[in-house]
């Protein structure tokens, strides 16, 4: 199967042998019965180790990416936090973006920091910073592209090979992107990290996370953590995910469409500064997204003239864009990072500006959208 589409919805995803079942059952079972000591059916034996749902969600993810390996977690930041236990030791750098999303970097910080791992960050989209403020230690480049809030593009081929060049893991989260606006592994990148809560599962019904790669020597090390440590995705979020997945490519067609329009309709509106969007020709990194991306997403940002008071009055002032933390849902919500997803880096050189406000478009009626994030405009 060559099409995305068509991998979507049949990548591990065979009908159930005993009852011919199209959708297979989600298999919820903590424990299986063996065939004699050590005699395991289908190599199952506790579900910490490995589960028949988690199993198909992992082969899904590990074909929509093009790794060989995938490992599927509670939650993004528990597989962020498994890979870093796998790649990192103490006395190693790690080098990400200077606006990276805040629990990645609340993470590094303030977790693996205080084992003895190096923190800094850098301003991704300028290869000559980043070329600067790689150290003989380092040993992951973390890209998130495009990156949140800010929208910025990072050329990943370019700073794949700049990784390579001085032995560090190149790691991109493809979570605003999504494996079918962009394949991180084919431009070179060594590991792909998402929140499946986010576009994957789409629905705003799960949490989980992921791992994709193809080393064969890593992907041991991160296997042997998701057991040992056991953050594993529960079958009910695998299951729910996978069918998320099913329909991912016809939703990001129409996120993407829905925010390209917001975005260009916005962009000479006259409370607003600046667009943040990787779609429209004024983005600085609009040519690098083109080159990499099949189209930009459904993620945009606001900066408001007004300030604060007039990002927070439009932020609150929505009806069809609902006020909440997370993205990538069907729906469509609206947030103020400053105060809400990067919290925990404000005060730092990672906080978000406080003019800014944050939309994950959903996939509703583009008139209904527009007219209800312009009327919240119109009013401050």
């Amino acid at each position: 199967m060559s099409d995305f589409s068509t991998r979507a919805i049949h990548s591990g995803q065979d009908f159930d042998p005993a009852t011919g079942a199209v959708v297979p059952p989600i298999y919820m079972t903590s424990t299986f019965v063996q065939d004699g000591i050590g005699g395991l059916r289908g190599g199952y034996e506790y579900a910490r180790a490995a589960n028949p749902t988690r199993d198909s969600l992992q082969e899904l993810l590990a074909s929509l990416e093009g790794g060989s390996h995938a490992f599927s977690f509670a939650s993004g930041l528990a597989a962020e936090d498994a890979l870093l236990r796998a790649a990192l030791k103490p006395g190693d750098h790690i080098l990400m973006g200077n606006d990276v999303y805040g629990g990645t970097h609340r993470l590094v910080n303030r977790v693996h920091a205080p084992w003895g791992v190096e923190l800094s960050t850098v301003e991704m989209s300028d290869a000559d910073a980043v070329r600067a403020a790689i150290r003989p230690n380092t040993r992951i480049l973390w890209l998130e592209t495009p990156s949140n809030p800010l929208m910025k593009i990072t050329d990943i081929a370019q700073l794949a090979q700049m990784g390579h060049e001085a032995g560090a893991i190149v790691v991109v989260d493809n979570t605003f992107a999504t494996p079918y606006l962009q394949q991180p592994l084919a431009l070179g990148a060594d590991v792909v990290v998402h929140s499946t809560t986010k576009y994957l599962g789409g629905h705003s019904d799960v949490l989980g996370g992921a791992v994709i790669l193809s080393d064969e020597e890593l992907a041991e090390k991160v296997g042997f953590v998701q057991f040992g440590v056991g953050a594993v995705s529960s079958p009910m979020e695998a299951w729910l995910t996978v069918r998320g997945i099913k329909t991912l490519a016809v939703r990001m067609d129409r996120h993407s469409s829905n925010a390209h329009t917001i975005a260009a309709t916005l962009e000479h509106h006259a409370a607003i500064e600046r667009v943040f969007y990787p779609g429209l020709e004024s983005h600085p990194g609009h040519e690098v997204a083109a080159r990499q991306m099949s189209d930009f997403g459904g993620m945009l940002s606001l900066a408001l003239k007004g300030g604060p008071d007039a990002a927070k009055k439009v932020a609150e002032g929505t009806e069809v864009f609902q006020l909440a933390e997370s993205l990538g849902g069907v729906e469509s919500l609206i947030g103020y990072p400053s105060e809400m997803t990067h919290a925990s880096v404000k005060g730092t050189e990672l906080a978000v500006p406080e003019n800014v406000i944050r939309l994950s478009v959903g996939i509703e009626g583009i008139d209904d959208l527009l007219a209800d994030i312009t009327a919240a405009l119109d009013h401050v």
